[in-house]
């Protein structure tokens, strides 16, 4: 089977646009990877297109990707929709190295757009919900509030309803959080200290939503969401896309100046029904993507990792085995995640600040780590960086993720 490689990369700066499309964003994405890659479209010979709220927001279902293609005068190639809510972009690229290494294709691209900002706020945020399982919505919302009830630790009063003006997933990385402080001490300071990180990582990189600096007092003093999550904590809304071309070895050695990035796994799994204290979908698949790299989470140069909240961030540093269970916070607190520390993790500013539009957020993950294992980070270059590893989940049943994809990406020498 054919080694994989990424030898094109492309985002848009993610932000609101209210003049952009989903089709608009697209095809900007895409343009700048195949300039980056410096092939043509006629050298692309299948595509997989992300996307979530676009049929739900303007009617366009089925055809998504096809229409984005075709609109862009690439017809014939096989096209797939890909929807696996936040994972849709990790999942398009799973699904296009998987062509490539099965010798299907020698050139596939996977595209994430989405448009989430909507002059109906409301109706943005109860989109969210629909990455849950909905028939079981009312009992998901229940066991949220009855879990909540069991720890011991003191929960300031709130007399809102979860997913009451804001998405529902802010209330379900709450107990989260929550549980986390129950059951190891981890703090309310300690969240603060990986969004002030991810402010600062952010004001670095000119595609990242947010590119302003906030101190972890700034951080604990902003409107409150779902204790003990703030508002800057929390991943905005956005509009954005971003790409990324594959090619097989094969392909690769016909190419003169080209900068491939090698990607040595890619692993995606869905949840289980489990409880709190049971290892998650996080560190079975990261187990999995260290065995089918050869390589373990000490190797890792740097991660890009899903922080829809501070407490994402936290906790799949954990679960990627980059510090013991139970110990996030204090790792963070330590430096330790911030450029020039051991671990630099969401270089680009995570999800937070870079921003969140669901179907393209696993490749702008990519796209970072891409620009990192290049040398083209500029003023947030890791230094010597050889190996990256992102993480994206997607969606929710029960108490963890209902999808995710991790893939290691290494420096081609």
């Amino acid at each position: 089977m054919s080694n994989v490689y990424i030898i094109g990369s492309g985002m848009i700066r993610f932000n609101k646009y209210p003049d952009e499309t989903v089709r608009t964003m697209a095809e900007k994405a895409m343009q700048l990877a195949l300039e980056d890659s410096g092939l043509d479209k006629k050298d692309i010979q299948a595509g997989f297109f992300s996307n979530t709220f676009w049929g739900m927001f303007s009617g366009q279902h089925s055809i998504r990707g096809q229409v984005i293609f075709r609109g862009m005068g690439i017809d014939k190639i096989p096209v797939v929709n890909v929807e696996n809510a936040c994972a849709g972009g990790s999942s398009a690229l799973h699904l296009a190295f998987t062509g490539i290494k099965a010798g299907m294709y020698d050139v596939a691209i996977a595209v994430g757009s989405e448009k989430i900002t909507n002059p109906n706020k409301a109706l943005s945020l109860a989109a969210y919900a629909s990455c849950m399982d909905v028939e079981n919505f009312e009992k998901h919302i229940n066991m949220i509030i009855e879990v909540s009830k069991s720890f011991k630790i003191t929960i300031p009063q709130d007399e809102s309803k979860p997913g009451e003006g804001r998405s529902v997933f802010m209330d379900a990385y709450a107990v989260g959080a929550r549980w986390h402080m129950d059951r190891f001490g981890s703090t309310q300071h300690q969240l603060a200290v990986i969004c002030s990180k991810n402010h600062f990582h952010g004001s670095l990189n000119p595609l990242s939503q947010y590119q302003h600096r906030m101190t972890v007092e700034e951080v604990l003093a902003d409107k409150l969401v779902a204790w003990p999550l703030t508002r800057a904590m929390c991943a905005p809304v956005g509009d954005g896309a971003a790409a990324a071309i594959v090619c097989s070895e094969k392909f690769l050695k016909k190419l003169t100046g080209a900068r491939p990035v090698k990607i040595i796994a890619s692993v995606m799994g869905q949840g289980e029904d489990r409880d709190l204290d049971a290892p998650d979908i996080g560190e079975r698949l990261s187990k999995l993507a260290y065995e089918q790299a050869g390589v373990g989470p000490d190797d890792i140069s740097l991660a890009e990792l899903h922080d829809a909240t501070s407490w994402g961030e936290l906790h799949q540093t954990e679960s990627m085995g980059f510090c013991p269970v139970g110990e996030g916070g204090p790792f963070a607190e330590s430096g330790a995640t911030t450029l020039g520390g051991k671990k630099p993790i969401n270089t680009s500013g995570g999800l937070e600040c870079r921003g969140h539009p669901i179907g393209a957020s696993g490749l702008a993950q990519i796209h970072e780590l891409v620009l990192q294992l290049r040398g083209e980070a500029g003023a947030r270059q890791v230094e010597n960086a050889r190996l990256g590893l992102a993480e994206n989940g997607g969606g929710n049943i029960g108490v963890e993720e209902a999808a995710m994809c991790i893939h290691i990406l290494e420096k081609v020498r």
